[in-house]
């Protein structure tokens, strides 16, 4: 499989803001990133979690931190199917 490389420059003041390192702050683009396609629609969790660098079931554990379901669904709407059934 091959791949490709996507280069954002950012300046120093980003990094002071943020309180983060370079190598902390790139790795949290690539999850912001992943974390949006992923909410989008547009990739699945698989191929989220790699743009991610983090595997799979991890990266379905962190959309816990922004309020989205790995399963596409919401626990409400879970619940709700589940009463109707």
């Amino acid at each position: 499989m091959s791949s490709h490389v996507l280069t954002i420059p950012y300046p120093d003041d980003l990094l002071l803001s943020l309180k983060k390192n370079p190598q902390e702050f790139e790795a949290e683009a690539r999850l912001l990133l992943a974390v949006k396609l992923y909410e989008m629609g547009r990739v699945s969790t698989g191929i989220a979690a790699q743009l991610a660098g983090m595997g799979r079931v991890a990266f379905m554990f962190e959309l816990a931190r922004f309020g989205l379901s790995p399963i596409g669904q919401e626990p409400e709407e879970l619940a709700e199917d589940l009463a109707n059934a």
